[in-house]
């Protein structure tokens, strides 16, 4: 066989090989996850069953993690993110959880997640001692990471798209947090086909992130989930 076609063959086994692996550690995460999904709201007019909210409030969370996501120039929460927060707080009312977790990048002055997640809670009528707001959620790990070393979470719910909860979940269980989801899908959202792209890299990513578990940009003083949140508040 000429030099160059062993090299094509070689070229093309290594990308089989690559892809094996991209796809199996991305197939993995969505499996562990799956089973552990126990709500899903697929339109802004689908009511919570009765049954969701009783399986969820059978766990005995401690909290409900909204995973931030981004804010518009104004400070309102985008149409993915307000998605978020509805389901959260609607779980919230619900009783399934009797505080909130709200974590979201709020790495600059100008732009703030938390703060925005914040007041769109309080107008629904959430006390401001049951909000406890991470500023430092830069990334699902680090919002993972800290709800356990900063808010000591042992128990919770995780509210976002179910596209990405599968990854958080896998983050929870690898950080020795007891974890179910809510998939807040109420609409389909412009550009998802390029974020399910993505989140295969992301999940891929993460598997080895939670494998060498670096520290996130921010840790700081302990703030125990069943205290009072005021105190997270700026």
């Amino acid at each position: 066989m000429k030099l160059w076609k062993k090299i094509v063959l070689a070229l093309l086994l290594l990308a089989a090989v690559c892809a094996a692996i991209v796809f199996g550690l991305n197939a993995y995460v969505v499996h562990s996850g799956e089973a552990r999904i126990l709500c899903r709201v697929e339109t802004r007019e689908t009511e919570l069953s009765s049954e969701e909210v009783r399986e969820l409030k059978e766990q005995n969370p401690e909290c409900i993690l909204i995973l931030g996501a981004k804010v518009r120039a104004d400070g309102s929460p985008s149409y993915m993110l307000q998605d978020r927060l509805d389901l959260g707080i609607k779980l919230y009312q619900e009783g399934v959880a009797p505080k909130l977790l709200l974590s979201g990048d709020h790495g600059q002055v100008q732009y703030d997640e938390v703060n925005a997640m914040k007041e769109y809670a309080l107008q629904e009528g959430v006390p401001e001692e049951d909000l406890f707001l991470d500023h430092a959620g830069f990334s699902t790990y680090d919002s993972v990471y800290r709800a356990k070393k900063v808010f000591q979470v042992e128990r919770m719910v995780v509210v976002t798209q179910g596209y990405h909860l599968y990854r958080a979940l896998y983050g929870c269980e690898k950080m020795g947090i007891k974890a179910w989801g809510a998939a807040a899908d109420q609409t389909v959202y412009h550009g998802q086909a390029m974020r399910d792209l993505r989140e295969i890299a992301a999940r891929d990513k993460d598997v080895v992130k939670w494998m060498l578990k670096p520290e996130p940009t921010y840790l700081g003083e302990a703030i125990p989930i069943s205290s009072s949140g005021i105190e997270t508040q700026d």
